[in-house]
């Protein structure tokens, strides 16, 4: 398995991150997805890059995904007795298609996982298109656990996945191969 170095993306790299997301977008398309059938928020991922929450994988120096992972826990999905604070949560991951079926998304959920154990968190969540049930498998074959569904009419997003961070298979560090 080729090593995937995880780091940060930077300002400049923007249009990386753009082209992996419209990819990504593209590619759900084609399989009659509504999902991500907007163009990215640059402002919003700016802000990420510009915190240093806004990640790449990179493979043999090649960027093949992108995510982002803070402390952000939506309020509009996630409730006070879900205790927001104990996790950190993906957004927007994407992967090129170009390496699929090379567990690049899973060494990203994992090494997201690990970043979550080492900032003291006991849980790794994220939500999804509600209308997506292959990303919804996806993810519970990630070990994630359905928390809920929150249907919302201004919202495409609404299910609500965690999985425990124990089980992270590597390191958290920017920087950090896995």
């Amino acid at each position: 398995m080729t090593l995937l170095e995880m780091r940060a993306a930077t300002p400049d790299e923007l249009p990386l991150v753009e082209d992996l997301l419209i990819g990504a977008g593209e590619w759900l398309a084609s399989l009659g997805s509504d999902q991500w059938q907007f163009p990215p928020r640059r402002a919003r991922l700016l802000e990420s890059m510009e915190r240093g929450e806004c990640f790449l994988a990179c493979q043999d120096g090649q960027p093949v995904g992108t995510l982002t992972v803070d402390e952000q826990a939506d309020p509009e999905f996630w409730r006070a007795d879900d205790d927001p604070a104990a996790a950190l949560y993906v957004h927007r991951m994407a992967i090129d298609r170009g390496v699929a079926g090379q567990a690049i998304g899973s060494r990203m959920l994992d090494w997201a996982a690990a970043r979550a154990a080492a900032a003291g968190k006991s849980r790794l969540r994220l939500d999804a298109w509600k209308t997506n049930p292959g990303l919804h498998r996806y993810y519970l074959g990630q070990g994630f656990t359905l928390v809920r569904t929150v249907d919302l009419p201004h919202r495409q997003s609404g299910a609500l996945f965690e999985r425990e961070v124990s089980s992270a298979a590597c390191g958290p560090a920017v920087g950090q191969e896995c």
